[in-house]
């Protein structure tokens, strides 16, 4: 059962950001240090100079020395007007640096974050919680929720305003010492509904986070021109169209709900203050009246009491302020800290050394399903075995693969690699041992060169180039304004290459070529080639593309099963079948003498 009372996170974040400002931008504190000055200055001359400019003017009244004390008044005025006029001066440099500070951080948190999405487990990318848990992480860092500046700023106007509240408390302390209990009353009520403020927003926080995520994805990810075929041919507009309504209005109502409950305490909160000064005004004035104090010192307490008034909201404001923001950029700190989905282990891979792969009794079932998609596998591959893997849609093919990468462990059962258990090795270390190209594989909008060796480097242009002609692509490169530099669509470029299907398929094979690992994992290579670029993978299969090493390949057409040396045929999550083709032809009521036979007839056809 988890634990209701948690720690609180207020100390350990504010304790973060002083540490990362330190670390990546100190000037920041410079710019503290400015408005320190700046509100000590302000405060000295709205409280202090106007009492002594109505002092002079009340002796002035009286018929005593004029000269005297209007040449005072004259210089406690220049005073007032350069005080603030210096005041003006570092408060734009300080708010200068401080922004720029903050837009800074804003950055580095976007980047900092999509460094640890980057870092999950392969698994956790598919996890709702942990999808949720990131959508918070990004908002609680944002410039308007968290943020280094954004808590820092709250942490250190508190300090300043704590000194000043300090000097006003004792002005009023030694010349209208009752005003003080009065004060202490109104910040206990102001404090409760600040409080309630923030449980309102918290809540509109965490209610915000899943919403935003789906608003996001229909706002943004369907913008991408890449889904604008199968909007219009398929006349979707009005369908996304009412799903983003949807959630908008959801998020109405969640911000509608905020606002109305806010609102209601602020209005309180007004009334307080409207009856603090109405009390403190009157037992001032009274004291004025009275002659038991001057109108210089009447002038002096009312700033006071003004002073005193706003900065006990401020620092109750500002610490409720607090306390929200850590609340968001604690769930950053969540999302660093999410354990992982998987075990890494400590063993290096010995590379120098032939590599036998084992699956040993292996069940899978994926998290959050307890439907088993993969039941009691058993299978060896030597090194340099040429194995296929085939099967009906939904057999297990593309998930045994997944576990072999170690993208997900096992349920029960192990894979063992030269005789140990996957889970001992790093993972850096493990997953040199595979090259790759998925079904569903990915490129990006980089140049091609990046896409291929993931490096901007040209030294290793020569081997790029290799494995462009091993996969039949150099050709077309050699036509590329910019050769291997040419970007990948024109999203950033407008002389960027549109790349068929095919081709697109082929600088994936490159890629997983360029690695040279000793282990070739090919899952449907072909499925967006013609026929004349298929067949030409296939004949260099064994040789260019495969060569010596150990090789696992998925695919719908069988025929490229004859390059293999032992075919795995996976039905209703197991292994129905084993051999090499013409063994497996021999069983004519088998699973793949049935597809391979069906196929073929769709040839002749």
């Amino acid at each position: 059962m988890k634990n209701t009372k948690e720690k609180s996170p207020v100390l350990p974040v504010i304790k973060y950001m002083l540490k990362i400002a330190k670390q990546e931008r100190p000037i920041l504190f410079f710019a503290y240090f400015l408005f320190f000055a700046v509100e000590i200055i302000r405060n000295a001359t709205n409280i202090l100079l106007p009492k002594l400019i109505l002092d002079e003017l009340f002796f002035i009244y009286n018929g005593e020395d004029v000269s005297v004390h209007l040449k005072k008044v004259i210089i406690f005025a220049a005073a007032t007007v350069f005080s603030h006029f210096f005041a003006n001066i570092i408060m734009g440099i300080a708010n200068r640096i401080r922004n720029l500070c903050a837009e800074w951080f804003d950055e580095y948190f976007q980047v900092v974050v999509n460094e640890r999405i980057m870092q999950l487990d392969f698994e956790q990318t598919e996890d709702p919680e942990v999808l949720n848990q990131m959508n918070k992480a990004k908002e609680g860092m944002s410039w308007y929720s968290g943020n280094v500046c954004g808590i820092l700023n709250q942490f250190f106007d508190i300090i300043n305003f704590v000194a000043v509240l300090i000097s006003v408390v004792v002005i009023l302390f030694v010349t209208v010492p009752m005003v003080i209990p009065i004060q202490i009353v109104c910040i206990a009520l102001l404090i409760f509904f600040s409080k309630k403020i923030r449980e309102i927003e918290l809540k509109s926080f965490q209610g915000l986070s899943k919403s935003n995520r789906i608003f996001g994805y229909l706002f943004f990810q369907l913008s991408d021109f890449h889904y604008g075929k199968d909007i219009r041919m398929y006349n979707s507009s009005d369908l996304f169209s009412k799903r983003s309504s949807e959630h908008l209005n959801d998020q109405i109502k969640i911000w509608t709900n905020q606002a109305e409950g806010t609102q209601k305490q602020q209005f309180c909160m007004n009334i307080v203050s409207a009856c603090t000064n109405f009390l403190a005004y009157s037992y001032i004035g009274v004291k004025t009246v009275k002659r038991i104090i001057s109108l210089g010192d009447f002038s002096m307490c009312i700033s006071s009491c003004n002073t005193m008034n706003s900065r006990c909201q401020d620092i109750v404001n500002r610490y409720q302020e607090i306390l929200k923001r850590v609340s968001y950029a604690n769930e950053f700190l969540k999302f660093m800290e999410y354990p992982c989905a998987i075990s890494k282990g400590t063993k290096d891979v010995d590379f120098s050394k032939n590599h036998e792969i084992e699956f040993k009794n292996v069940y899978f079932k994926y998290p959050r399903s307890e439907n088993y998609i993969l039941k009691n596998i058993n299978l060896k591959i030597t090194s340099g075995q040429h194995l296929a893997v085939v099967g009906l849609n939904g057999a297990g093919k593309t998930t045994f693969i997944k576990l072999l990468c170690r993208l997900y462990d096992v349920t029960e059962g192990e894979i063992l690699i030269d005789g140990i258990n996957i889970k001992e090795y790093k993972d850096d270390e493990y997953r040199k041992l595979f090259a790759v190209v998925f079904q569903d594989f990915k490129l990006f909008r980089f140049t091609l060169r990046e896409n291929v060796t993931f490096s901007q480097s040209t030294e290793s242009d020569e081997k790029l180039y290799d494995v462009l002609q091993q996969a039949g692509l150099a050709e077309d490169v050699e036509k590329l304004p910019k050769k291997a530099g040419t970007w990948l669509w024109k999203s950033f470029d407008k002389k960027g290459v549109e790349f068929s299907g095919g081709q697109q398929q082929k600088v994936a094979i490159a890629r997983a070529l360029y690695k040279d690992s000793p282990i070739v994992i090919l899952d449907e290579p072909t499925a967006a080639l013609d026929p004349i670029a298929e067949a030409d993978i296939y004949s260099r299969f064994n040789t260019t593309l495969a060569g010596g090493k150990t090789a696992i390949y998925i695919s719908h057409r069988l025929s490229s099963c004859k390059f293999c040396d032992n075919i795995a045929v996976f039905s209703e999550g197991t292994i129905k079948e084993f051999g090499n083709h013409n063994q497996l032809m021999k069983l004519e009521n088998g699973v793949y003498h049935q597809m391979f036979t069906t196929q073929a007839k769709q040839y002749k056809k």
